[in-house]
């Protein structure tokens, strides 16, 4: 099992996934730089699988891509299609069982799968199948579609997946992995991304984000649509859109701070993106400009803060260094270790911070731990004031489509005024993005977004028992738009 050494303000990154087909090339070598590229969806676990013919041959185990992959296991899996995965667990323990691809037989040749997402219904279709025979050896919600899958597959994948979508309620993007055929599928509300690539003018590539084209030789084509079927086989590639699409619900976390910057959603850069964010922040949360710095909580936050920079006129510089090898690892921290929290990942620069005011740009407060450690280390290293300011508007509710991100009553926004929350992390003042801003700086009409985490307004219907084993009974304190009135600390208002 795999420890960690924070615990995160940040929603924890989920899953990506990889899938290439390209006859007579090495395909597990590419997977391998395709899901290293995707590494920061997921530390926990990593694994490829390559199909050769009917059968498929998988390796997978505990740590990142680079711990859990060498030549010697790259050069094992031989075939024309692989598909990869890196993962960090929501439905399902963090171990070794829980790793994917998941590979299912059945009497038509192997199937395997790879997923992000979460399912609302899998313990439903669990026992469905459970009824029917089928005996299960992870605890994750992957390996309940794989299964259903292996259920109903007679020879043709791309039916065979038609067949189960009905039956998936949730959020995922998958890529299948059977015989000599990939296959990419969305959710019909297109909740977590996807996208395809083609090398030399061939669809080859599924990918989870557009950064891990390039390395892998690939050229952006399209986002798989929401609820589209994509498959690449032996012919020309073919898809399959739903009848009847549902809204689009992408999750706008996704702007903020889960895919990497230089990736596309929606066609839009994320870099840009959320520098457009810092700048709208900016704009409704400005910070006094004596003798002030702009600085980000690295590294996601350096786009948004040098548009926060851009915007206020206040110098933008790096007074937080992060330690970019310290990610999970298999060594427990000791409760001495633990309690150092922020500083054994963050490291000020004092010539930096002394006698300064510190705007500290930051994308997300979950639980308010770090970003207090923070602002308290802001302090000790000669600060003078610290203004904080999230790009995400306040998380008040929990998600039950694939991102980790703790139980309501563990939300800081949940139960905590915006003043309230500024007390706790010990800032000088504190201002939050508002939802309009956010998805204004997208440039998309709101209801392209999923957007629960922020307004309860879930997509799709959460089934009762699974809403009250994460919701509170009381509700959050305000809504979004009443937060945009009082986020900034009336007494350190912007001169």
């Amino acid at each position: 099992m795999c420890g960690g050494t924070l615990v995160s303000d940040r929603p924890h990154e989920e899953c990506g996934v990889f899938g290439i087909r390209a006859p007579g090339e090495d395909v597990a070598r590419i997977a391998f730089f395709g899901i290293f590229a995707l590494q920061h969806r997921g530390q926990e676990s990593a694994g490829i699988a390559v199909s050769a013919g009917r059968t498929i041959a998988v390796h997978k185990a505990m740590g990142l891509v680079t711990q859990v992959f060498d030549e010697r296991t790259i050069g094992s899996l031989k075939g024309d299609a692989a598909i990869g995965h890196t993962r960090y667990s929501t439905t399902g323990s963090s171990d070794l069982c829980n790793a994917q691809p998941v590979v299912c037989h059945t009497d038509y040749g192997d199937i395997a799968l790879a997923h992000n997402g979460n399912l609302i219904n899998s313990a439903e279709l669990k026992s469905q199948l459970t009824t029917a025979g089928v005996q299960f050896t992870s605890t994750n919600d992957s390996e309940v579609i794989a299964q259903l899958l292996a259920c109903l597959h007679k020879g043709d994948i791309a039916e065979t997946v038609r067949e189960a979508m009905p039956r998936l309620q949730g959020a995922y993007s998958l890529t299948v992995l059977a015989g000599d055929t990939l296959v990419g599928v969305r959710d019909p509300y297109g909740v977590r991304p996807l996208c395809l690539g083609q090398i030399s003018g061939v669809p080859c590539v599924i990918a989870s984000e557009t950064c891990a084209l390039k390395p892998t030789g690939a050229t952006y084509m399209r986002e798989v649509q929401p609820g589209e079927i994509y498959v690449i086989g032996p012919g020309e590639a073919s898809n399959t859109l739903p009848p009847d699409p549902a809204h689009h619900a992408t999750c706008l976390f996704e702007f903020i701070y889960f895919a990497r910057p230089d990736s596309k959603i929606y066609d839009k850069r994320l870099q840009l993106v959320r520098k457009r964010m810092g700048s709208a922040l900016a704009q409704q949360h400005p910070a006094p400009r004596e003798n002030a710095i702009v600085i980000p909580v690295p590294d996601t936050s350096i786009p948004a803060a040098l548009g926060y920079a851009e915007s206020s006129g206040i110098p933008y510089s790096e007074g937080i260094i992060k330690n970019r090898y310290i990610q999970r690892t298999f060594i427990q921290p000791s409760p001495y270790m633990r309690d150092q929290g922020a500083m054994m990942k963050y490291t000020p620069i004092p010539e930096v911070i002394e006698g300064k005011s510190i705007v500290m740009v930051d994308d997300s407060i979950v639980r308010g731990t770090t970003t207090g450690k923070l602002v308290k280390l802001l302090f000790e290293t000669g600060a003078k004031e610290v203004h904080v300011r999230i790009t995400a508007p306040p998380v008040r509710f929990p998600c039950y489509y694939g991102i980790d991100m703790a139980n309501q009553d563990e939300l800081i926004a949940a139960r905590n005024t915006v003043e309230e929350i500024r007390q706790a992390i010990g800032a000088t003042s504190l201002g939050y993005l508002s939802l309009q801003g956010a998805v204004d700086a997208v440039g998309l009409n709101r209801d392209k977004f999923c957007r629960a985490c922020f307004d309860g307004k879930y997509p799709l219907a959460i089934p009762q028992d699974i809403k009250l084993s994460k919701m509170m009974l009381t509700p959050p304190p305000a809504s979004d738009e009443d937060v945009d009135e009082d986020a900034e600390t009336p007494a350190h208002a912007a001169v």
